[in-house]
């Protein structure tokens, strides 16, 4: 059984926001603690939902990003089922655009998950940085970072389970956007070694597709915390907040190493070309008897 409780997020200056439509809500499960009892283990996410979708319009116009269905099922649905198989117990989710209408869908799927929110009132105006740097208040343990345009399967967040990770994959052709550099050194052939914002290439490095996918240690959050609160107090919201880990892993401050996700198998929606892409690559899973057990059928193919 599981209650919901209702708080107000403050920003830096400690002003609350209980001026914005959506309330901040705790769901409270009676039953276990918010920690998972391996204390190596990763079993928070934090989701950044805030942002309006606009390449994805008019589909995301009265619907979040993360409710856009793929195969007849909404992202946001597929990264719960994938949270919970993992044994994730706790989920945060910084919410703008159409808040409501992610809370009321994890009120209904959530399970027995603790779902805490977090509001950006300026997701119009602002990036992912400013949204990652309102969560820090809700940040007591490791945690997965994820976006809420992201398809992926289960079993990939299999090596994603320990801090300091971050998922990574070969380059294809759709794919655009930040790429990773790894180590040449044996055996610091995982560890990243370099950011390249924007699709920047270097020809002599082996270079990787970021997936927006990172495992976090608390160590390596109050290193990120401090750059990112000096990027919030220069003014600097609309950035990404791949700049501060660009930085961070340039000076040797943080540390990632990467884990592999396969190229045919996740999927980054930002537009209807992607939706329609990811679309042919998933499949729709039908649950029988248990949600253990899962089997596929055809996607319907696309006209």
């Amino acid at each position: 059984m599981s209650k919901i409780k209702i708080g107000i997020a403050k920003d830096g200056n400690g002003s609350g926001l209980s001026e914005s439509r959506y309330p901040i809500l705790r769901r409270v499960n009676d039953d276990h603690s918010s920690h998972g009892t391996n204390a190596t283990r990763v079993t928070t996410a934090l989701l950044l939902a805030a942002g309006t979708g606009t390449r994805l319009q008019p589909l995301t116009l009265d619907v979040p990003k993360c409710l856009t269905e793929v195969g007849g099922i909404s992202i946001l649905e597929r990264l719960v089922n994938n949270l919970r198989a993992q044994g994730f117990n706790r989920l945060i989710v910084v919410i703008g655009h159409l808040g409501d209408c992610i809370q009321q869908f994890l009120q209904q799927h959530a399970g027995d998950m603790q779902v805490d929110y977090v509001v950006n009132p300026d997701y119009r105006t602002t990036n992912n940085i400013y949204s990652l740097w309102l969560a820090r208040q809700q940040i007591r343990e490791p945690f997965l970072l994820v976006e809420s345009d992201l398809v992926f399967e289960t079993s990939m967040l299999d090596d994603m389970l320990q801090s300091d990770k971050m998922a990574v994959s070969r380059i294809l052709p759709w794919m655009n956007g930040t790429t990773v550099e790894l180590g040449a050194e044996l055996g610091l052939k995982r560890r990243v070694t370099a950011f390249r914002m924007g699709g920047d290439k270097c020809n002599d490095a082996h270079q990787y597709k970021t997936v927006n996918l990172y495992s976090v240690s608390l160590d390596s959050w109050g290193k990120i915390e401090q750059s990112l609160s000096r990027y919030i107090s220069a003014g600097r919201l609309g950035e990404y907040y791949e700049a501060v880990f660009a930085e961070l892993v340039a000076d040797g401050t943080l540390c990632f190493d990467a884990v592999f996700f396969d190229a045919d198998r996740w999927y980054e929606i930002d537009t209807r070309a992607d939706l329609r892409a990811a679309e042919n690559m998933f499949v729709r899973p039908r649950s029988i008897a248990s949600r253990s057990l899962i089997v596929t059928e055809p996607a319907a193919t696309l006209a």
